[in-house]
């Protein structure tokens, strides 16, 4: 990780993050009703958490309206879920409004092309190992794990030690 890198990720303050390929790996389950199911990785929503209790908060921002979604945002303590956002890079001065945050205070993770211009407009920008290769040209970071695996984790344990280089209890 590069000294620009560290830099920018010590300014961070909240953590915006994609759902579908990043805290799930993409898969998705129907019935014969619509949607059924959804894995999402206990690690991550240990970030989360992990986050929180170093006062930097998190939000969702993801183009689907999810009742799983919403049930698992609310479980794991996200600050704020943004559903049905089309075009994401649209809600980045709200986000800011609601959060008290410039953009280069927010950390943004995604993983296909739909959240490349919001991407760009953020402190720093990470997508899953899996992402889609155009998106990878667009990040800082590249995260070593997939989505739904960890990749959320990932840029968590990245900032929060980043921020705090001397902490040793972390929960």
């Amino acid at each position: 990780m590069t000294k620009n890198i560290q830099r920018k990720l010590i300014k961070i303050k909240l953590v915006l993050t994609d759902v579908d390929g990043v805290l799930t790996d993409g898969g998705r389950y129907y019935s014969t009703t619509g949607e059924f199911m959804k894995k999402f990785h206990v690690r991550d929503g240990m970030g989360v958490n992990i986050l929180l209790r170093n006062n930097i908060k998190t939000a969702i921002l993801t183009k689907e309206r999810s009742k799983i979604v919403k049930i698992w945002s609310k479980n794991m303590n996200i600050g704020h879920l943004y559903d049905n956002a089309i075009a994401k890079e649209t809600f980045l001065e709200k986000i800011c409004k609601d959060f008290g945050v410039t953009p280069n205070e927010i950390a943004y993770i995604g993983d296909d092309v739909n959240d490349i211009e919001l991407l760009k407009l953020v402190g720093i920008s990470a997508c899953p190992h899996d992402a889609v290769n155009f998106v990878k040209k667009h990040v800082d970071y590249v995260c070593k794990f997939d989505g739904g695996k960890g990749a959320f984790r990932e840029l968590t344990d990245l900032i929060v030690v980043s921020q705090f280089r001397n902490k040793t209890k972390w929960y």
